[in-house]
């Protein structure tokens, strides 16, 4: 079981972090790719170490400027992949096919070849190209789910808010059986 984790630039970090530790419980072999933007926002807001505690459970650890790395190639098997948090460049490089870094190029490889891709979308407010590219990966099979907190599992703090809404990202992968709470 392999699973390709990419994290973008975007506000949420954390949630990356969390999915990784909820793939890594499940026993998936994690390819991790961050961006430029990603390893900035990992040091932001989880601090100086959130690099190296992310790279700490991946398998393979990937330059996002090596479009030669195997999880460029649809013959590298993989179940899919979860962008998280994925900004609204890599939404948008997406969503036109512009296969411009190795995070853009994999999501690009998992559309292409019908698997699993994820996208934590993190923006607010959202504008009409934002919708139309929200619009179009979901035409092309990916899911697009927003960090959207469950209030109505009045959760105690911001902690169990990643952590549920990485546990939500990690079961739409349907690998084993669910992680995250449910309605109930």
């Amino acid at each position: 079981m392999r699973v390709v984790l990419g994290v973008a630039g975007a506000s949420g970090a954390a949630i990356g972090l969390a999915v990784a530790e909820g793939l890594a419980r499940l026993g998936a072999e994690i390819d991790l790719v961050v961006s430029k933007a990603g390893e900035r926002t990992l040091v932001e807001e989880i601090g100086p170490d959130g690099p190296a505690r992310l790279r700490a459970l991946a398998t393979r650890t990937h330059a996002i400027g090596n479009i030669g790395a195997a999880i460029a190639s649809g013959s590298c098997p993989v179940a899919g992949m979860i962008v998280a948090p994925c900004s609204m460049r890599s939404l948008a490089a997406i969503a036109i096919g512009l296969d411009d870094n190795l995070l853009t190029r994999a999501a690009s490889v998992q559309l292409k070849e019908r698997r699993r891709l994820v996208l934590i979308a993190r923006e607010s407010p959202l504008t009409l190209a934002h919708l139309r590219n929200m619009t179009t990966v979901t035409e092309m099979g990916a899911i697009v789910a927003p960090p959207v907190p469950a209030f109505y599992l009045n959760p105690v703090d911001l902690q169990a808010v990643v952590g549920q809404i990485a546990a939500r990202a990690v079961d739409l992968m349907q690998l084993g059986p669910p992680q995250a709470r449910a309605w109930g």
